[in-house]
């Protein structure tokens, strides 16, 4: 593990209950959590309180590869904030302020040492643009 942290953020035009909500729940993240078109998420779990379990199965959609993203909630604050512990001890917080009927969401997590700190940056944010289309197009 390296001993950096980078920091993903968009602004999603809903207010911050709708976008909790998207974040947080099953049905909602199998529809955003992956980089780009050639992945899907099928499947997701959350156990929303502190040592719940989240787990975001994560899969090519050709088939050639795939692995479960997983962590415990280590701190949640409904509508404002939440903290995530992965499998392998890098933390992932996020949280969202809403302003105007809008909300900031951004995440900062540890980074890992396998990949260049760009390519996590990206994927992340990549993500994070997903999850603001998939709540503008259908939780507007």
């Amino acid at each position: 593990m390296i001993d950096q942290q980078i920091t993903v953020e968009t602004t999603v035009a809903a207010p911050v209950e709708k976008v909790w909500s998207a974040y947080t729940t099953p049905e909602d993240i199998t529809q955003w959590n992956f980089a780009n078109d050639d992945w899907c998420c099928p499947r997701a779990e959350v156990d929303l309180r502190p040592g719940g379990q989240q787990v975001a199965r994560m899969e090519a959609k050709d088939g050639s590869m795939g692995f479960d993203f997983r962590g415990a909630f280590e701190e949640i604050e409904p509508h404002k904030s939440l903290t995530l512990v992965l499998d392998d001890g890098r933390k992932s917080r996020t949280t969202f302020a809403e302003n105007s009927g809008k909300t900031r969401v951004s995440t900062t997590f540890d980074a890992e040492a396998q990949s260049p700190i760009e390519m996590q940056r990206d994927g992340w944010q990549a993500i994070l643009n997903n999850f603001q289309a998939h709540v503008e197009g259908n939780h507007g």
